[in-house]
């Protein structure tokens, strides 16, 4: 229902995502290039076998440690434009390595954070509305730590780092994480 809800309400997002992607060579080249993150595109055996602070180590790892497979996302069923399509599936296939890279477990709390980091950055109401919903369900010890440390982080780093939908993941696996997050001006939470 939530993939559903995003493709439903989404263009108007998805039309600016496309429009920020076009804004870098980077983004611009995922859209000439069309790559798909799943298990028959990369090799989560080899990214788990690279240094430790690589991106693509960062991301084996989150994946391993949190039971997730790159195939439990959906394919894009409601969004008739091809190159809208994509955009959405793109997100829809990056939002775990947003996770990943950021260093945000998929509980609630990281959940929410998430959200407001991608809705900030793709405007998709899905994610602004995920990230209002999902904190009325915190419990109180995590809507305080939200409150006071996650929102005010999330909000900081969805509009100052670079636009992550436009990160061409799949030729960074050997960047060192803490060069990524330079680059991209992120500022890791520290809680």
């Amino acid at each position: 229902m939530i993939a559903c809800l995003g493709e439903t309400t989404g263009e108007r997002a998805l039309k600016y995502m496309r429009e920020k992607m076009i804004e870098s060579n980077e983004g611009a080249e995922i859209l000439r290039d069309l790559p798909r993150i799943n298990s028959q595109t990369v090799c989560f055996k080899t990214l788990a076998e690279m240094p430790q602070n690589t991106l693509g180590r960062v991301y084996a790892d989150f994946m391993r440690d949190n039971n997730i497979t790159a195939d439990s996302r959906l394919p894009v069923q409601f969004i008739e434009d091809v190159e809208l399509a994509y955009v959405m599936q793109r997100y829809r296939e990056v939002h775990d390595l947003v996770h990943a890279t950021l260093f945000m477990k998929t509980t609630m709390l990281g959940e929410v954070t998430i959200k407001w980091v991608e809705g900030i950055q793709t405007q998709l109401p899905m994610c602004i509305g995920g990230g209002i919903w999902g904190a009325t369900r915190l419990k109180t010890k995590h809507r305080k730590l939200y409150l006071n440390q996650y929102l005010p982080w999330a909000i900081k780093t969805g509009l100052n780092a670079k636009f992550m939908q436009g990160i061409y993941f799949e030729k960074r696996w050997e960047q060192d994480i803490d060069d990524y997050h330079k680059e991209m001006n992120i500022k890791t939470l520290v809680v």
